[in-house]
């Protein structure tokens, strides 16, 4: 830990407590080593000899969201989100792991999230799952019941997986509709081009109708944001300098990233490559062209008309929006989503108690934390409850399944449905171009 912890960012901390309200574990238990704070403190006295790195430490260091609610709350401006990430990987290159979790952290790690060939295959086997009756006679026959509870949540509200992502639908290239406004390219992420391969089509078409060309890298790969939050930061560095090669010679003036927690991660490629003297230059540039799309959309897409119902006498449709922590405390793109839903005719835009609150997710946590976690999720859906919302939007898709699954777990199901808000906007333009089509006798 000594030395791989940024000693100056220890010392910047100054124990004010400005942290406190802003982090969701100690607002659960109110325990001073559930705080950034109180965390700080622990690996400062690590690194100064004063303590043994043990177990209960590393668990406390586990425990922690990593959602960074607390760094726009610091009047000192500590990079809280490094210094979690330094400890974990220290903590990770002397972890005594059993030879099952060992081996998982290996297949997924280095075998799966990186290998695109490898999570097609899985998008292929989940969709065959979904569709032949697998599933039904999987849970029929009780067989889930073997596995852990948060995994057999997280089954229930799995969305339609696909082996086919953005690029085998639409190519590598897409161009503006009008005049072209720029060239920008999409980051596609990993499960997101499994899971969420329509959400990154849509991405695509939405750009396009706001006036940019699309380009997507076919060579890009895992952001690495799951590999920086596990400990395993000479991975995360590996993805990024392979992502840095892919959209080197892309000719584009922004990166666009869908996905909060993984654009948290490539807006900070230039301090995670600040040592390589090779890709350092070229991970600067990366850095500053990320932009996320909602962002990119308000402040240079020439927007269309987003129309929730042409019905002149149809009550407006509320929506509420949940943010992605990453994207408001990393990205600083808290409001550009609302702007966007504000746009929508006949819908009533609701403002969600404590939006800015994390939902649980962060990242894998509801799988490997899934008691605080549960705990959180709880909070937040008693607030979405009060929105009355027919829609709740986010900007991430993990904060999406939670949410999902916060709305399943509470039988709302029926009358709130969980959207990406890029889904959610171009259905809305796609349904009027697609009465204009109509109109013109080519429908």
């Amino acid at each position: 830990m000594l030395a791989k912890l940024d000693y100056d960012q220890l010392t910047n901390c100054m124990r004010c407590g400005f942290c406190l309200p802003a982090c969701p574990t100690f607002r659960e238990t109110g325990l001073e080593p559930e705080s950034p704070r109180g965390r700080i403190a622990l690996m400062k006295a690590v690194v100064d000899g004063v303590m043994e790195p043990d177990q209960a430490f590393a668990d406390q260091m586990n425990h922690c969201l990593g959602c960074r609610a607390c760094e726009p709350a610091c009047p000192a401006d500590v990079k809280y989100g490094q210094l979690i990430e330094q400890t974990r990987d220290a903590l990770e290159e002397h972890a005594e792991h059993g030879l099952a979790v060992k081996g998982l952290r290996n297949v997924l790690f280095k075998g799966v999230f990186p290998k695109r060939g490898r999570l097609k295959w899985i998008g292929r086997s989940l969709a065959f799952y979904q569709k032949s009756g697998l599933r039904a006679i999987t849970r029929g026959t009780g067989i889930m019941k073997l596995f852990p509870g948060q995994i057999r949540e997280m089954e229930r509200i799995l969305p339609q997986a696909s082996g086919q992502g953005v690029v085998e639908r639409i190519g590598t290239t897409y161009p503006a509709k009008g005049e072209k406004i720029a060239r920008v390219a999409l980051f596609r992420g990993c499960i997101m081009d499994v899971l969420f391969a329509d959400t990154n089509v849509n991405t695509v078409k939405l750009l396009s109708e706001a006036g940019f060309e699309v380009v997507i890298p076919d060579a890009q790969v895992c952001c690495g944001a799951l590999h920086a939050h596990s400990g395993e930061m000479d991975q995360a560095r590996e993805l990024a300098r392979v992502n840095l090669q892919a959209f080197k010679d892309a000719g584009v003036e922004y990166i666009v990233s869908n996905a909060g927690g993984c654009g948290a991660l490539l807006v900070e490629y230039d301090h995670l490559l600040q040592d390589d003297q090779q890709y350092s230059e070229l991970a600067r540039w990366f850095a500053a062209s990320v932009v996320d799309v909602s962002k990119l959309l308000v402040e240079r897409g020439r927007l269309p008309a987003f129309d929730e119902d042409n019905a002149p006498d149809a009550a407006p449709v509320t929506i509420t929006y949940q943010d992605s922590c990453h994207l408001r405390n990393v990205m600083k793109s808290a409001d550009a989503p609302r702007q966007l839903m504000r746009r929508v005719s006949n819908a009533r835009f609701v403002e969600m108690k404590e939006a800015d609150r994390c939902c649980g997710s962060a990242g894998i946590y509801n799988v490997t934390q899934p008691e605080m976690a549960g705990q959180i999720l709880e909070h937040k859906m008693e607030h979405a409850a009060r929105t009355e919302a027919s829609y709740l939007l986010t900007s991430n898709p993990g904060c999406l399944l939670q949410m999902k699954l916060g709305v399943e777990k509470h039988g709302a199901g029926s009358r709130m449905e969980v959207l990406h808000v890029v889904d959610f906007l171009y259905e809305r333009i796609a349904r009027g171009n697609d009465e204009a089509d109509g109109s013109k006798g080519s429908g």
